[in-house]
């Protein structure tokens, strides 16, 4: 018997922009307070998830054809490269750097090494997350 879960998938349409506008921001703001990348990305695995939950496993898979695996090594490549890139200016591990920078939209606006190592933790977190979900939701 198919279902009618019309209002599920319309309302899940809008509620997931909203839960990964409010991840982005998080994740923005994790650098002067709560967040980054580790809440961004439980954050946008949880509006991924509601996806999974309104739609089936094959029209997200669809819709979203990435190889999550390879999101988890990206991850790691920027977050331990982010890190140990202090080695070779011979400053402690995990020092991160930073400058004030005047960009045409933004204004003043500071620029950290620390947004690359959370963007790193962010596509970690999405990655494991969703082939977790993946690999349990794809068994039948």
């Amino acid at each position: 018997m198919k279902t009618n879960d019309v209002i599920l998938q319309t309302t899940t349409k809008v509620v997931f922009f909203i839960i990964f506008l409010f991840s982005i921001h998080i994740f923005f703001a994790g650098h002067f307070a709560p967040g980054g990348g580790f809440v961004g990305g439980l954050l946008t695995t949880g509006a991924l998830l509601l996806l999974l939950l309104a739609f089936d496993l094959k029209t997200v898979q669809k819709a979203l054809p990435f190889n999550f695996i390879i999101v988890i090594g990206i991850g790691l490549l920027l977050s331990l490269g982010t890190a140990a890139g202090s080695i070779f200016f011979n400053v402690p591990f995990f020092t991160h750097a930073f400058d004030h920078f005047t960009l045409p939209l933004f204004g003043e606006t500071e620029l950290h090494t620390a947004m690359i190592f959370d963007a790193g933790v962010y596509l970690v977190v999405v990655g494991s997350a969703l082939t977790m979900i993946q690999t349990i939701g794809g068994d039948a």
